[in-house]
């Protein structure tokens, strides 16, 4: 069972992350893999459903009439890189060459990603981390295509998946692959997950256009303070639902796939109304514990 020590758990309060290596066996991370290639050879993804992702404010901005990517928390839907598109929508690179992530639902409606994310190994880090209620908000699978994985700025999961009070909400993200300086592994912050949250994502009540906005604003965050957190294959990061963290741009000629997923302790917290992403009838925040 994955249960912290008490070094670990002290290590993981003071930075905000904490790495665990060889959490999954190379034989669990082939079958994630082998999954998401099923998935992605029979994806269909209508001409006007084929949204790129990326966490830059405009991109969000160009992202408010997508429907696609806003009313996808129950679902499975994917998410393309720049560039892959041309005026007209079709492919310029293969298909499965051109995925940025697929989300996020993945925990619910997938037995292999559902089977992983309740698995008994991921309950005992639960618990040995505290957690009474925990609740499974979304899930992620992230490919980091060679030379196409764009950059994800500095961010605070909080800042789109806002609780209160804060510091209820884990990241915890599962390298399916090696994770290097080249192909983009995480960088942190250690300790920033002790300030609050800088930003919020709001999204405007349904109707309003835009369909999101920003509340605060990012601050210009010191590069040097930046630690690379490179990882092999199987390793799982812990991640402080308010830690500064990024990736840079995978340059590389291999790709950074993982498997990532959020919880928050439902004893005590309130789901902020106005996240982008709400539980629905059909998919409520389904329990950690089963």
């Amino acid at each position: 069972m994955a249960c912290l020590s008490s070094s670990q758990l002290q290590k993981f309060q003071e930075d905000g992350f904490l790495v665990l290596e060889g959490f999954l066996s190379a034989d669990e991370c082939v079958v994630m893999q082998q999954r998401i290639g099923e998935l992605v050879a029979n994806m269909d993804v209508p001409l006007h459903s084929r949204t790129i992702f990326s966490t830059q404010d405009e991109q969000l901005k160009v992202l408010d009439n997508r429907d696609y990517f806003w009313n996808s928390g129950d679902k499975i839907r994917f998410f393309f890189e720049k560039g892959v598109f041309d005026e007209k929508g079709n492919f310029l690179v293969p298909p499965e060459k051109s995925i940025n992530k697929i989300g996020h639902a993945l925990h619910a409606h997938d037995p292999v990603f559902r089977s992983v994310t309740h698995s008994p190994k991921v309950q005992a880090l639960a618990k040995s981390l505290g957690l009474q209620m925990p609740v499974v908000v979304q899930s992620m699978y992230i490919f980091k295509q060679p030379h196409l994985g764009g950059e994800v700025t500095p961010h605070q999961d909080a800042t789109f998946l806002y609780t209160e009070p804060l510091g209820r909400l884990l990241g915890i993200w599962i390298a399916l692959e090696d994770a290097t300086l080249e192909n983009g592994c995480l960088w942190f912050i250690p300790g920033s997950h002790t300030s609050g949250v800088s930003r919020r994502l709001i999204r405007a009540p349904a109707g309003s256009i835009p369909v999101t906005s920003f509340l605060g604003s990012e601050p210009a965050w010191d590069n040097s303070l930046f630690v690379p957190t490179p990882v092999q294959r199987g390793a799982l990061i812990l991640i402080h639902g308010e830690v500064v963290h990024k990736s840079e741009q995978n340059l590389s000629d291999r790709s950074r796939h993982a498997y990532t997923f959020h919880l928050m302790e439902a004893l005590g917290t309130v789901w902020s109304p106005e996240n982008w992403l709400q539980p629905t009838a059909e998919l409520p925040f389904p329990p950690l514990y089963t």
